[in-house]
């Protein structure tokens, strides 16, 4: 009888572990992802990440305002700053938040969720939520002047392109015209 119980103990703590196992491997539901979002301040994190981003946006507009101010209105800075702004608070951010639940799901089993939740609960991960809006604004400083220079240089060869095409096409005098699509 003795040997029976114990058998029936040990039987009990490896199946307890096999459904334990098997819970942890089902797919995420729509709350262990709502949960990540909370403990990780997902939110509260956007708002952070925007207002960090927000800066280098501004230095890059007052540049530019700046580079082409006998084109544009004397206005130009405050007038974009203030198109963005607008634009960043009509961003309908909670509903982005519960679009990206099913991606979360597809990728992330309840164990791996209750793992980053465990993680991001944690002293070290809260700090990681904390300074990441600050490192993404530090980054996207630094990576600014590199941004800036890729972009003039795309703008640069998409007109000289544009410029090609159209030498390309002019009329020449005494053809018809080339035949549109």
């Amino acid at each position: 009888m003795k040997h029976f119980l114990i058998t029936a103990c040990l039987l009990l703590a490896l199946s307890g572990t096999g459904l334990a196992q098997q819970a942890a491997d089902a797919p995420a539901s729509k709350e262990d992802v709502e949960k990540y979002f909370q403990v990780t301040h997902s939110r509260e994190m956007l708002d952070k990440m925007i207002e960090a981003m927000s800066k280098p946006m501004q230095q890059m507009i007052h540049e530019q305002c700046e580079k082409d101010k006998d084109k544009l209105p004397p206005d130009c800075e405050g007038q974009m700053n203030k198109i963005i702004g607008d634009m960043w608070k009509r961003m309908p951010w909670d509903e982005m938040l519960q679009a990206m639940v099913p991606a979360y799901q597809k990728h992330f089993t309840k164990g791996d969720i209750d793992a980053l939740v465990a993680f991001y609960g944690s002293p070290t991960g809260q700090k990681v939520l904390r300074e990441m809006p600050a490192i993404t604004g530090e980054a996207m400083q630094s990576m600014m002047p590199i941004l800036r220079r890729q972009m003039d240089q795309m703008t640069q060869r998409i007109q000289q392109q544009a410029e090609e095409w159209a030498k390309s096409h002019e009329k020449e005098p005494g053809q018809a015209p080339p035949a549109r699509n």
